[in-house]
Formats: structure tokens, sequence, C-alpha cells
């Protein structure tokens, strides 16, 4: 115990004390500045694409709750945290605007979709000013109807600047009309279009961009090759490949040669097989 002496008295030096008064007194940054910011020669989020997403409150769950929803026009969605990489708490039960989710998805593309962060605005009713809660999120799960590609449901995290998210981030392949080994007629063959990372939820990737332009044939990429911010921690291993160029197809053909005899004449067929 006396060893941690030393230690809490140098706590109780570094602590200031404020009075009620003096911490009201005390300016509030209307802007603070994020834990991480985006680098320069990586991907950043396209502000084209900034959107809020309009939400309300729902009491309920359950099947027949969620196709009335659906038949409203509305999908049943559900928000929460996951501020340490794991499924958390703080849990609400939304619908969300059904026509506003498949714009989305159309213009972004589903797997584009799950890794961008959106503004979530929770109203009493849609249209209301009474705000319930107005928090960034990332999308983190939705399901498509298999016939006809309609939003049946979509799961959301709250994305405060201090979570850690787990994130597939969607690969980019550039570079293919320079690559060597795909210019010698080899092809390419994609093993992983999507990397799963623990992100910082202020510099959450929209995509990794993957360079083809150096690799011959029988050369490959793995996951500990892509670059990427180095805030981002890789869940998966770094020896499991991502794309490969693979040798020229070659079609092996044998030559079936025939002799067919008709009365006094003799036909030889030949063919390819």
């Amino acid at each position: 115990m006396s060893r941690l002496r030393p230690l809490f008295h140098r706590l109780h030096l570094n602590r200031r004390h404020f009075s009620l008064s003096a911490a009201l007194s005390l300016p509030l940054d209307p802007d603070p500045q994020p834990l991480f910011t985006y680098l320069d020669n990586f991907p950043k989020p396209d502000p084209r694409y900034a959107e809020t997403i309009t939400a309300i409150p729902r009491a309920i769950s359950g099947k027949n709750i969620s196709a009335k929803e659906r038949k409203a026009g509305r999908v049943p969605s559900i928000v929460f945290e996951q501020k340490d990489g794991q499924h958390g708490g703080n849990k609400r039960l939304i619908s969300v605007k059904g026509d506003q989710i498949k714009k989305l998805v159309n213009r972004l593309g589903k797997s584009f979709f799950l890794s961008r962060l959106f503004e979530l605005d929770v109203r009493t009713e849609f249209g209301s000013e009474e705000v319930v809660e107005c928090v960034r999120v990332l999308p983190r799960a939705i399901h498509l109807h298999a016939g006809t590609d309609a939003v049946l449901n979509v799961t959301f995290i709250r994305a405060p600047s201090d979570a850690l998210l787990k994130v597939d981030v969607p690969l980019v392949f550039r570079g293919e009309d320079v690559s060597p080994g795909l210019k010698k007629g080899s092809y390419l063959n994609v093993i992983k279009r999507a990397v799963k990372y623990l992100c910082p939820a202020d510099i959450i990737p929209p995509f990794i961009d993957v360079d083809l332009s150096e690799l011959d044939a029988g050369q490959k990429l793995v996951m500990g090759d892509l670059k990427v911010h180095p805030a981002l921690k890789l869940i998966q291993s770094k020896e499991e490949p991502v794309v490969k160029i693979m040798g020229a197809r070659i079609v092996m053909r044998r030559i079936l040669s025939l002799e067919l005899h008709f009365g006094d004449g003799k036909y030889q067929i030949v063919a390819l097989i």
C-alpha cells in the first residue's frame, strides 16, 4: 500500500476543483474536435451523399407489427450502442421511411450503405417538430426481400466520436488496365469484396482502394497488404488472401479423326474437341 501512496499523491495534485458557479461560467465548445481525422490519400465519405434519415419511435416489436409497418410504407428498425466493438444496450425501437432507405441503398449499393455514417433524426411523428433523439449512426445490417429487394428491416448503431465499431469495409479494385499479369492474358480472382475492421467512428472509411497495377501472373494481395488509416484495427488474419492474378486459362483440345467408307469411296472426318 505504501508504494501506491506516491501515485495517489500525484493524482490528487493534478486534480482541479471548481465551484458550481465557476463550472457554469466555463464556455462550452460548440464544435469539439474529433478524436481522429481522415488522412490524405485515403478514401473519405463523399459529401454529396450526406443525408439525414428520419424516423419515429415504435412501441413494440413482433411479426404482425412489422408487417403493418411495411404495409404503411415504413421499415421496422432498431438503434443501439456498440462503443467497444461489442453489442451494447440503450436500444430503441424505431421505424424509418421505406422509400428513403431504398433510395440510399440503390444510390450507394448495399455494401457501401453499410459503411457510411448518417444522421438519424427521431421525432414523435413524421413531420413533427418534437425531437426524440438526434444522433449519428452507422447502418449495421439491412435485410432485403429475396424476390423484390424491398427493405424488410434495418439495424443502426450509434456512432459517437469515442465509439469503436466493427465495420465490413468494401473493397474497390483499381489498376486492372495496367496490371502486367492481366495484360498477359491472366484473369483476376477476387476472393474478398469486404474486410472487417475495428474503426474509430470518426474515420470509418467508405471503402478501401486495392491497387492491382503492379500485380503479375501468380501474385496475390493479402489483407495485411491493404493500405488503411493506422488507427484501423484488422479483425481478420493478415495472411488471408484478398485477390490473386491467376494464370491464363488453357483449353486442352484433341483432334478426333474418323475414316468412313461408303461403297467405293473413302471419307475422312476431322473434329476438334
